[in-house]
């Protein structure tokens, strides 16, 4: 697939994005969305199903569809799991993508969640290791941290949203 940005689009997404995206997304399985299309299926119209996920991203028109709601079981009960359709997923993960790029080099060498190749079990492993290290320990309520914040908005800190895909600021 070619890497090269179509003239006239206003996000820079190549279709080579949109091709590893499919690949992530094929590798991990997963059900079907809201549209009951499973990876089978879309596979069958790669193509032209790839083709419509990059030409909307890359022209700013896409819109993700509604998820589909499924009940897992939980302790005491069950939750609900969005289940977003094979295109959504891919989309997504070429946003993800993009962000984790501009983002990751922000994150403090010690920020553990929710990051690539990085798991609860090696922020213990950190802690053990500097447990031998220090003779002291910092306890923070993160909850109470965040539930404090939560009172100001981001305007009003004087800070602005940007565009997910082409990651250039939006008056909002």
């Amino acid at each position: 697939m070619s890497s090269q940005k179509s003239e006239g689009k206003p996000f820079a997404i190549s279709k080579q994005e949109v091709w590893e995206a499919w690949e992530k997304v094929r590798s991990n399985k997963g059900g079907p969305g809201i549209d009951g299309q499973t990876l089978e299926e879309f596979e069958a119209d790669l193509k032209g199903n790839l083709y419509k996920i990059w030409n909307r991203m890359s022209s700013g028109s896409y819109f993700p569809p509604p998820v589909k709601a499924v009940e897992i079981p939980k302790i005491g009960g069950t939750r609900i799991l969005g289940v977003p359709t094979v295109a959504d997923r891919i989309a997504q993960t070429v946003a993800a993508r993009r962000l984790e790029a501009r983002v990751e080099p922000l994150f403090h060498a010690d920020s553990y969640g929710y990051r690539p190749n990085r798991s609860p079990l090696d922020a213990v492993a950190v802690c053990r290791e500097r447990c031998w290290k220090y003779g002291w320990v910092i306890d923070l309520d993160v909850q109470r941290f965040l539930d404090a914040w939560s009172h100001y908005s981001s305007r009003s800190l004087g800070w602005s949203e940007q565009a997910v895909l082409g990651l250039g600021y939006v008056d909002a």
